[in-house]
């Protein structure tokens, strides 16, 4: 289960317009700050599939990051529960010079599996990416697809309850958003929750059933996620 209730998350620049730390603020002077993310409060239950839509900069990403423990919330209250498999980044976590197994093993430890729960996920992971020889070669050798679904292929071998997505489904081929919407029915069933944001409407909507329509960080639409798709490209059209 995903809880959110007054959520925000708060970004500080200084005088060259560069994102610092609350702790960096205390040395330097501010020039700005921003908020990613203010009020926002949501509840996502097991076996749902929850959308982000909304346009570039409106907090999609943000909350994406938050909900994956990358940020923390400045204000509110934020409990999310279950194992978490992200893929919010095609490069995310992943060493060009080490090979997709080396690599497969290294993310498998991160996302928190024993050495040995790693390596046994490993067959799987070579399995689900379908990146035959080329998962023993370096990602250097990879196209922006084939590292999508190695890190793809991780998140899902780690036995996550809630996986997130952040627009790097859009990096797939047809056959292998197959295996994403397949892989993501088989999570919701077992009662596992997916957040997936990113400009494939009908992609999201194989994967899911409600939407978050948000605007300037803040949540301006939440409910089924038809009529929450459709008027937000009709607000989209006429702006």
């Amino acid at each position: 289960m995903i809880s959110a209730e007054g959520v925000g998350v708060r970004f500080l620049f200084d005088r060259q317009r560069r994102v610092i730390t609350a702790g960096a603020a205390r040395l330097r002077r501010i020039g700005s700050e921003t908020w990613g993310l203010r009020g926002v409060s949501f509840t996502i239950d097991p076996g749902e599939g929850v959308a982000l839509l909304g346009a570039s900069g409106s907090g999609k990403t943000t909350l994406l990051r938050l909900l994956g423990g990358v940020y923390t919330p400045d204000e509110g209250r934020l409990s999310v529960g279950g194992r978490v498999g992200t893929l919010l980044s095609v490069e995310a976590g992943l060493l060009s010079l080490l090979t997709g197994r080396e690599n497969a093993l290294q993310l498998g430890v991160l996302a928190g599996l024993s050495r040995t729960q790693a390596r046994a996920a490993l067959e799987r992971v070579k399995s689900r990416s379908r990146l035959d020889v080329y998962f023993e070669r370096p990602v250097s050798s990879y196209s922006q697809g084939m590292r999508a679904r190695l890190g793809f292929a991780v998140a899902e071998a780690t036995g996550p309850q809630i996986v997130l997505l952040d627009e790097v489904h859009e990096a797939f081929d047809h056959e292998f958003r197959q295996v994403i919407e397949d892989c993501g029915r088989r999570i919701r069933e077992q009662g596992g929750i997916i957040v997936a944001a990113g400009h494939d409407h009908a992609m999201l909507e194989r994967l899911c059933d409600r939407a978050l329509h948000l605007e300037h960080g803040a949540i301006h639409a939440d409910g089924p996620i038809a009529p929450v798709r459709d008027a937000y490209l009709a607000a989209s059209a006429a702006a």
